[in-house]
């Protein structure tokens, strides 16, 4: 598409070296027509999406699983040994398989390289646009998959060299991840880390400052020294932890969860100190707005967070779901697009 932003705008924007020809927008990463079950609201969506650029393309790993290693590579998984048979009767965030510490030694012996020829699920044909590594699950999402979220959050107080170990294998591994998208050509990181419930986060700076700092550290440097940004997206109250992120380097965060985060309050302490990828609410005001009122956020969070000097990009807070309307897409899109444009313009 002739209007979709270049490489160097977008990296401009980022960094805060000021506006592109418009505000960078990526709605195609939490939105896609199989949202739907209606193939009328199939064939809308899919002709928005295609109406309107994407200014980032996403180089997607093939997350590593549980248990089922893909045939090439029967190491490329989390835990070893036999599958547990039949259905598990739990909560997901309950269901942890590394149900016991001492299982720690075999997963460490085994760990998926990052060296698997397979690891690149999808690699964008290159476009000249700014390109992002991507992967769901880093540290605490990685941690309360493999242990449940109890036994999670128990850790830091019961297992704490364990917790350590772990941490310290995941970010050898992800370093090397991050080695094979800078190769393929990504020019940032994007990762995943909910850290914060609806009204705070789900542990204290302290535990943030002892478990977690010391390896996103890590990260962000190993993302800085190969000449890539760093992306964070955690959903929830992170008001506590995101000034440390700040200080670390983190480049890009989103959503700044409305109903969760007051985006004026963050807008006023840390515009121009991070590039906000600010994301539209999908709790409430898309599912049950209607779109003229949806139009009227749209405008009202490109009036809060829009800088001359770039430091915004756009998109929607969190995946796109059925009960959605139509109609409300198609608005949202509509004026932030029309947003977009207008707000480089001055």
């Amino acid at each position: 598409m002739e209007d979709r932003l270049t490489r160097e705008e977008v990296k401009r924007v980022i960094e805060g070296r000021g506006c592109a020809r418009r505000v960078p927008i990526m709605f195609q990463k939490w939105c896609g027509p199989n949202i739907y079950d209606n193939p009328e609201h199939r064939d809308r969506l899919r002709s928005l999406l295609a109406a309107h650029p994407q200014d980032v393309q996403f180089i997607r790993w093939l997350d590593v699983p549980v248990w089922d290693a893909p045939t090439d590579d029967p190491t490329y998984r989390w835990m070893h040994g036999r599958k547990p048979d039949g259905p598990v009767s739990a909560a997901h965030d309950a269901m942890g398989p590394l149900s016991d510490w001492a299982m720690l030694d075999d997963i460490l012996e085994h760990f998926p390289s990052p060296d698997y020829p397979g690891l690149l699920a999808f690699n964008p044909e290159e476009n000249g646009c700014y390109r992002a590594g991507h992967w769901w699950y880093n540290y605490f999402e990685r941690h309360w998959q493999l242990r449940g979220m109890t036994d999670a959050l128990m850790d830091y107080y019961t297992n704490p060299e364990e917790v350590h170990r772990l941490f310290g294998a995941l970010t050898e591994f992800y370093i090397g991840v991050m080695k094979r998208m800078k190769a393929a050509g990504a020019d940032g990181i994007y990762v995943t880390d909910d850290l914060g419930t609806q009204t705070g986060p789900f542990f204290s700076p302290e535990i943030f400052d002892a478990f977690y700092a010391p390896y996103y550290k890590r990260q962000i440097d190993a993302a800085h020294a190969m000449g890539m940004h760093f992306w964070l997206h955690s959903c929830g109250n992170i008001d506590l932890h995101l000034p440390k992120l700040i200080d670390m380097g983190l480049d890009v965060i989103h959503p700044i969860q409305k109903f969760a985060m007051n985006a004026k309050d963050n807008v006023a302490k840390y515009g121009g100190k991070i590039c906000f990828w600010a994301g539209f609410d999908v709790q409430q005001t898309i599912p049950y707005g209607t779109p003229e009122e949806v139009r009227a956020e749209t405008r009202d969070m490109f009036d809060l967070y829009f800088r001359k000097d770039g430091r915004f990009m756009f998109t929607l807070g969190n995946g796109a779901t059925p009960d959605i309307p139509i109609a409300s897409l198609e608005a949202l899109f509509e004026e932030a697009y029309a947003c977009a444009w207008k707000k480089c313009r001055f």
